[in-house]
């Protein structure tokens, strides 16, 4: 009898253990579609129209828990890239600076590692995203080389950043809802001075320039120390921008000067925004920024919405772009036949109905594209490769066609 209470008794011990939850397995997560909202609204004010939703489900998609350190420092620079195209539109920059800041998604409750890299506009120098607050403050999730923010020491008190000095975010809450500033970094400012070049130094919302792309490039910043070596940067990128944008755009997808606006001025003066392959984490290649149709205004990225306008010469000049079609295509006949529960690895990006839709624990996270839009693979065109976008069933059909593929978004008829 004895024997038989210490077996019941170590059996109960083990169904107790057993059902106890595992560490760090809790899932941290938020609406990520609201963290560009007041972003896009701000962008359809200052005249972004259909350039607005794109840059922001790019955006959104890297608060995602399958997102690289960079993705969303990368997205914050493609929203300051357009903002400087409308004008330095300073709540678009505003906004930006603290989307840079909004937590990511956490899988596992531990800390998502910072950037080490810097951001390719001034605007985000020094800024770094906040944590959720159920966090676990003594661990980082990942490799370990992103435990502190990029020229910084650990955030005091753990968990906080510049638009949130007091501490994290509550989980699931959006920073646009809590803050107005973007905060002031330790090490400088993230102020909305949009003179590239120009060593501002001025706090955050406190300085405004010509920036590039203007005629005048005269600095009218109320900082004291505003000055000409700002005024003279941002006249070198408006002549450059309308020569180097008027020919290709942007060098390539990987030009991140963080000094000056040249890169910057180059695709204003086109007309197009260099996003970057990196600003687009759902990009399969890497894409080439320069598109090579200056004047379409369309974004120069992996993940762009590119004019068909400017895309319908791609097929007689690429060895790739045809093999780009039949891959979109035959990817597109595969999303078509998915549901939330069907089985995914790790990372993976497709569309689930309308909605992109990312891997993360063995199961599709769907989000919702914006009004007007739907999920669906498009062929690159500077490079061999697809990306998962959100794009308006006319944009999906003609890219494809424009390939020289036959048959259609599915290749189906």
């Amino acid at each position: 009898m004895v024997r038989l209470t210490q077996l019941l008794f170590a059996s109960a011990t083990i169904a107790v253990a057993s059902a106890l939850p595992l560490e760090h397995q809790k899932r941290i997560a938020q609406t990520i579609s609201a963290s560009t909202t007041q972003w896009v609204a701000a962008c359809q004010k200052a005249g972004g129209a259909d350039k607005c939703g794109t840059v922001s489900q790019n955006a959104f998609q890297t608060l995602l828990a399958a997102g690289k350190n960079c993705d969303q420092q990368d997205a914050a620079d493609a929203m300051v890239d357009l903002a400087k195209q409308l004008n330095n539109d300073p709540d678009m920059i505003r906004l930006a600076q603290i989307f840079a800041q909004q937590p990511r998604n956490a899988p596992d409750s531990l800390q998502v590692p910072y950037c080490q890299t810097a951001p390719k506009n001034r605007e985000l120098n020094g800024l770094f995203h906040c944590q959720f607050s159920s966090s676990d403050f003594t661990k980082f999730s990942g490799d370990q080389t992103g435990n502190t923010p990029l020229g910084q020491s650990a955030p005091n008190p753990p968990g906080s950043c510049p638009a949130k000095t007091d501490g994290p975010v509550p989980d699931g809450q959006q920073l646009t809802d809590l803050v107005q500033s973007p905060g002031t970094p330790d090490g400088g400012s993230a102020g909305n001075s949009t003179a590239a070049g120009g060593d501002t130094g001025s706090p955050a919302g406190n300085a405004t320039a010509a920036g590039a792309g203007s005629s005048a490039g005269a600095a009218t910043g109320t900082g004291a120390d505003t000055g000409a070596s700002a005024t003279g940067s941002a006249a070198t990128s408006a002549s450059t921008g309308a020569a180097n944008g008027a020919d290709t755009g942007a060098a390539g997808a990987d030009t991140t000067d963080s000094s000056s606006a040249t890169a910057s001025g180059a695709a204003n003066g086109a007309g197009a925004s260099a996003i970057g392959s990196a600003a687009t984490p759902t990009s399969t290649g890497v894409a080439a920024a320069g598109n090579n149709n200056a004047g379409s205004g369309a974004a120069a990225g992996g993940n762009s919405s590119t004019a068909a306008g400017g895309s319908g010469a791609a097929a007689d000049s690429k060895p790739f772009t045809l093999d780009n079609g039949k891959q979109a295509q035959q990817l597109n006949a595969k999303f078509a036949t998915l549901t939330a529960d069907s089985p995914c690895q790790e990372g993976e990006q497709a569309c689930v109905g309308s909605s992109f839709a990312q891997c993360v624990g063995g199961k599709f996270s769907t989000t919702a594209c914006a009004g007007g839009t739907q999920c669906a693979a498009l062929p690159l065109v500077n490079s061999a490769g697809t990306s998962v976008t959100c794009s308006t069933a006319d944009q999906t059909a003609q890219r494809i066609a424009a390939t020289g593929a036959t048959g259609g978004v599915t290749g189906s008829g």
